[in-house]
């Protein structure tokens, strides 16, 4: 799902700037990476608040038009909010070009948890792991990797090594090599006696 952003450049920086960009209803922001200079951006405050409504966000691959300056293919790397009233305060966006791998934590998406045996036997689905770390090229970048527990029965768990994965994308604790980093993702456990 991609996204268009306009962004103006930043003349001045620092804290004084970034200060008087928000009070005019503007949010600081940078885009880096990809062996280019950094560019200081500012965004329209009320554009970035409904931008991150949505959850996502973080996932998705954003064109930025930059006015004065280039269209940059971006991902959120980071987003500081003001502690007091929950604003975005300044955002970092790293490029993202068709050749650049990313690393991103992305969110799973359980379901079939009203179908899976073990479920319907009364144990009880633990999430052990609500997001993982994956990565793949901008392209192929998920919103979120769905975990299919319809199968699972009481006493068992998934690993992140049973997962079905989109097309691109690998999971940077698999590529250790070591069986140690293939942890438990959700599991369900046996239902208890009653006595």
């Amino acid at each position: 799902m991609a996204q268009n952003w306009t962004a103006e450049i930043r003349s001045q920086e620092g804290k004084g700037a970034s200060r008087r960009l928000r009070r005019e209803g503007k949010v600081p922001g940078i885009i880096y990476g990809a062996d280019k200079d950094a560019v200081s951006v500012a965004f329209e405050s009320n554009f970035i608040k409904h931008a991150f409504e949505n959850v996502d966000l973080f996932n998705t691959v954003l064109t930025i038009d930059v006015k004065g300056g280039e269209t940059e293919s971006c991902v959120v790397k980071d987003m500081q909010r003001h502690p007091a009233t929950g604003e975005v305060s300044h955002i970092d966006l790293q490029r993202a070009d068709e050749k650049s791998m990313l690393t991103k934590r992305v969110p799973f998406v359980f379901t079939g948890k009203n179908v899976a045996p073990g479920v319907k036997m009364g144990g009880m689905m633990t999430i052990l792991q609500p997001t993982v770390e994956v990565r793949c090229l901008a392209k192929n970048l998920p919103t979120s990797i769905t975990v299919d527990v319809s199968k699972m029965e009481a006493g068992t768990s998934l690993r992140l090594s049973d997962l079905a994965l989109p097309e691109g994308v690998s999971i940077t604790a698999l590529s250790h090599g070591n069986t140690d980093y293939d942890q438990a993702v959700v599991n369900i456990s046996k239902p208890k006696r009653k006595g």
